[in-house]
């Protein structure tokens, strides 16, 4: 029998009496937390048997430093928009992910930056799209929701109020790295059908992002995410990590979602305001609800990749349906720190 799609599930359980739950019973009273913060590094073919102990010690490592800083910044009574910036910085400054530093190379062997950034309480957001020069696009984001009447900038004119508010800027070569160039030549051999070199030079190819979904002290929840985009991407593409609704969404009735995967199904899905819609109109748990947009919706589309969230009581969700995903979160008394499916 044919799974109903999102919207039917929907307005089945909107049809109820009283929420929903896999046991089929009312929820009981949630206890909630004081704060809490969860992030990725990306989803795709992250496996031990393409990551060395060293490498894989080193991503836990840069993994745990964000959470020591999220967890000092909201201890001290920090909001969730300064949390979760920070964070991002954090790994976009890494060479380790796809964001930033690190960021990969299109066709024309440049780099193209895109993010995004939600504030819950007003629905107020802020994206850049087809950066260059920003240092941090995540900064640039956040500008665009406190320091501009729009919604999205792109390119050129991203690049350039960024400027204007002085935001550090950079050469594009800044964000190159070794990894990504012999990315880029395996994917042009690919494209020629020269074949590949090596799995893990694709591990990044259409998962590549970074994000952190924070809840601070005040109940406020903000959602992040930035990326280099896709790798020997072409014409100008760009993926759902810019695209509110799709890669990033925060809603303090709700929960706050940051996505990674192939940005063209999430695109098509809303995938992010698809899990805070399931939440709010169809009775569902953080958990069933993004549960059924990854496992279900995106997987049907034949969609790939995973996402993180976090809800009003600091409960986290981070399903992805690929070999593995980047993830970590951390709320009081309580981290997590995890790469592989299965772990």
């Amino acid at each position: 029998m044919k799974i109903l799609h999102i919207m039917s599930i929907i307005l089945l359980l909107s049809a109820c009496n009283q929420p929903v739950t896999k046991s089929g019973e009312a929820p009981r009273p949630q206890k909630k937390a004081d704060y809490a913060i969860v992030i990725h590094g990306g989803a795709g073919t992250i496996t031990r048997a393409n990551m060395t102990p060293q490498l894989d010690s080193t991503y836990r490592a840069t993994m745990n430093a964000v959470l020591d800083q999220a967890e000092k910044l909201l201890h001290q009574g920090s909001d969730a928009l300064d949390v979760a910036e920070s964070c991002i910085i954090m790994m976009e400054d890494s060479p380790l992910f796809n964001a930033g530093k690190g960021a990969v190379l299109t066709h024309e062997a440049k780099h193209e930056l895109d993010a995004s950034v939600m504030h819950g309480a007003s629905l107020n957001a802020g994206a850049v799209s087809g950066v260059s020069t920003v240092k941090n696009p995540i900064s640039a984001a956040r500008a665009v929701l406190e320091k501009s009447e729009h919604v999205m900038l792109s390119g050129d004119g991203a690049d350039q109020f960024a400027h204007s508010l002085g935001l550090t800027q950079v050469e594009n070569a800044y964000f190159t790295t070794e990894r990504r160039k012999k990315s880029l030549e395996s994917a042009l051999r690919n494209e020629q059908g020269t074949g590949m070199t090596s799995e893990d030079e694709w591990i990044d190819y259409k998962f590549g992002t970074v994000g952190a979904v924070v809840l601070d002290k005040s109940g406020d929840i903000v959602a992040a995410t930035s990326t280099g985009g896709m790798t020997n991407k072409k014409y100008g593409r760009i993926g759902d990590s810019p695209i509110i609704g799709s890669g990033t969404y925060a809603d303090n009735r709700s929960c706050g979602v940051s996505c990674t995967g192939h940005g063209e199904y999430f695109i098509r899905l809303s995938v992010a305001h698809a899990v805070s819609q399931a939440m709010k109109h169809g009775d569902l748990s953080l958990e069933e609800a993004a549960d059924l947009v990854i496992h279900t919706e995106l997987q049907d589309l034949g969609g790939t990749g995973g996402l993180i969230a976090l809800d009003s009581y600091g409960n986290v969700a981070m399903p992805f349906n690929t070999e593995g995903m980047y993830r970590a979160y951390l709320k009081p008394g309580e981290r997590v720190v995890k790469i592989y499916k299965g772990e």
